[in-house]
């Protein structure tokens, strides 16, 4: 399916958080769970992919218009500030596989007037995202749906408890309604913009948009996003939902080729502001077979090497 790209085993390699202050995964309370690859009870790649071919996150942005506020917003983030890839061998937003053989649990939610009521698939131990977000990200593979849980916590009787919680249909084009979050403060989902091992080594391409974080955002979303986190009001700072896009001239010939991967996808898919956090920390998932030295290429980076393109009017 040109321009979307399909489900493949998951790389859940464990760890702490990284000295780079990447987050990384600790296994939830309970029976075993997910192994090495992460694929949970009778999970597997399936045929789902994530969204359909026309989705944003699939689109090819390179010839994309620049955004008359590319230069102000850039220099907001840090012109000089050096790109981090957030993910490696033990750190990132890790993910799990779940079919039909995995029992659905109901949730209660801190901001239940923006989550989706579920019940969500989480299997015993499922892999947790470290840190302060907690994120638990599951791909029902009979359904081709994606649930994604903030702040998920399992409480002492076994039932579970999270921030807000988002489930997206893969098969369709959609969006949260207005003024919504998700398990993201942008209102997006995450899966779908995070760099992973089995795309950019095993199959030699990112075929999407990735998922970036800056430390302060505007109090306004543009499309797809749906929701903002700020009470900043300056109007160089970026929105939420913002596609930069990795300039044509930056040369990559010299990057390894996973690194290669990453950066050439930020040419030609860019990457949406999802989230408040370091300044140009790019998102991925951990897989143990990633080699941290070869990513440390894109730290060469810098804020001036990407332009932000145009998408739309702001919400306010």
């Amino acid at each position: 399916m040109p321009g979307a790209f399909a489900l493949a085993v998951c790389g859940c390699g464990g760890g702490d958080e990284s000295g780079s202050g990447g987050a990384g995964f600790k296994q939830g309370n309970g029976g075993s769970g997910p192994g090495p690859t992460g694929a949970g009870a009778g999970a597997g790649p399936g045929t789902c992919t994530v969204f359909p071919a026309d989705n944003w996150w699939n689109k090819d942005i390179s010839g994309a218009a620049v955004d008359p506020k590319s230069d102000a917003y850039v220099a907001s983030i840090g012109l000089d500030v050096g790109v981090h890839p957030d993910f490696g061998s033990v750190y990132g937003i890790p993910y799990v596989y779940v079919d039909g053989s995995v029992p659905k649990s109901s949730v209660t939610f801190d901001y239940a007037d923006e989550s989706d009521a579920g019940p969500y698939p989480i299997p015993a131990s499922p892999p947790i995202e470290d840190g302060g977000d907690h994120h638990i990200l599951m791909i029902h593979t009979g359904e081709c749906v994606l649930y994604e849980l903030y702040a998920a916590e399992q409480q002492a009787d076994g039932s579970w408890h999270a921030g807000s919680g988002a489930i997206w249909d893969l098969k369709k084009n959609s969006t949260r309604p207005a003024g919504w979050t998700s398990a993201d403060a942008a209102g997006l989902p995450i899966f779908p913009g995070l760099a992973r091992y089995d795309e950019a080594v095993d199959q030699g391409e990112i075929k999407h948009a990735l998922r970036f974080t800056v430390d302060t955002t505007q109090k306004a979303y543009v499309a797809p996003a749906s929701h903002y986190a700020s009470d900043q009001t300056g109007a160089d700072l970026p929105p939420m939902g913002l596609r930069m896009r990795l300039r044509a001239s930056v040369d990559l010939s010299g990057a390894p080729a996973s690194a290669k991967a990453v950066l050439t996808a930020l040419q030609k898919y860019g990457m949406f502001l999802a989230d408040n956090g370091s300044n140009w920390y790019i998102s991925g998932a951990p897989d143990m077979k990633w080699s941290d030295d070869d990513l440390g290429f894109i730290k060469s980076l810098h804020g001036s090497d990407f332009e932000a393109i145009e998408t739309g009017p702001l919400t306010y």
